[in-house]
């Protein structure tokens, strides 16, 4: 992804350093990091999460670590820079004005008008303030399942800022309406289909980046598939469990992220993203 030198958005907020404890909040694809940490811990993740709460001094990074960490930072503010681009354009369109997110870069815990979290949350994005939440770390956690590459990383911002499209066009408090009426079974296919379509805009954010700014290099949409499908319910169900339980599924299998974020990228159309009544 050709990124290096481009403009980089003003609606950052970096908290690095200004950790607090707490209860951990749900949300974004963060749900994922959890079910990592059972892989490669092999225990409770809510020990992972006590011992992160109790405030454990944090490890001093090398000078390479440090370098990487600033690169990611930059990569994150040029790619959210991008879906302001894009997003202004699509609602204008719309006839409708889009309210840019503030994205907030922490390390280890973070409050957020949804509660408080911690790293092993992962990115998320919080509807009750209209704001991404990233701890950098989280892009380790991609590179430990091989879903490498700076566009793989960008595939997690827009994905998070497609949860923002869908809180501001009213589908995420459809789907929040549901809770409680429904069980907890068919909820819980509610919430996939409501990431499968945050997977449909990331693609969609590609589609119309590449057209606005040519950014796109050979090889990064393979990057973003493979994230797709590094993160997809029933491949870290099997890895942390030996076995899959569709019903359990919050953010969908891989074939089906890859294939929503596929369809984004391909058609760069909105109303093709109704992952609601599709049967795919």
């Amino acid at each position: 992804m050709r990124w290096q030198g481009r403009r980089q958005s003003g609606n950052v907020e970096d908290r690095r350093g200004s950790s607090r404890g707490g209860m951990v909040a749900g949300g974004g694809i963060g749900a994922v990091v959890i079910a990592l940490l059972i892989y490669f811990l092999g225990g409770d993740p809510s020990q992972v999460i006590d011992m992160q709460q109790q405030g454990g001094q944090q490890q001093q990074m090398s000078p390479a670590q440090q370098a990487a960490e600033a690169a990611a930072d930059s990569l994150v503010r040029v790619v959210l820079a991008e879906t302001e681009d894009v997003w202004n354009k699509e609602f204008a369109q719309m006839n409708r004005r889009y309210q840019e997110p503030k994205l907030i870069l922490f390390s280890g815990m973070v409050q957020s008008a949804c509660g408080n979290a911690s790293s092993a949350s992962g990115p998320f994005y919080c509807p009750a303030d209209y704001q991404v939440y990233i701890d950098l770390s989280f892009y380790d956690e991609l590179q430990k399942l091989n879903a490498t590459g700076d566009f793989a990383m960008a595939y997690v911002v827009a994905h998070e800022v497609g949860h923002h499209v869908q809180n501001l066009l009213g589908i995420s408090e459809k789907v929040q309406a549901q809770r409680g009426r429904v069980s907890e079974t068919e909820y819980n296919k509610l919430s996939v289909k409501l990431e499968l379509q945050a997977d449909f805009l990331a693609g969609l954010w590609a589609h119309h980046t590449q057209k606005l700014q040519n950014v796109i290099e050979p090889g990064d949409i393979e990057e973003a598939l493979n994230a797709a499908n590094a993160i997809g319910d029933d491949r870290l169900q099997k890895q942390s469990r030996g076995y899959v339980v569709p019903d359990a599924f919050t953010h969908g299998t891989s074939a089906q992220r890859m294939y929503w974020f596929k369809k984004g990228f391909e058609t760069g159309d909105l109303r093709q993203g109704d992952t609601f009544n599709s049967v795919q």
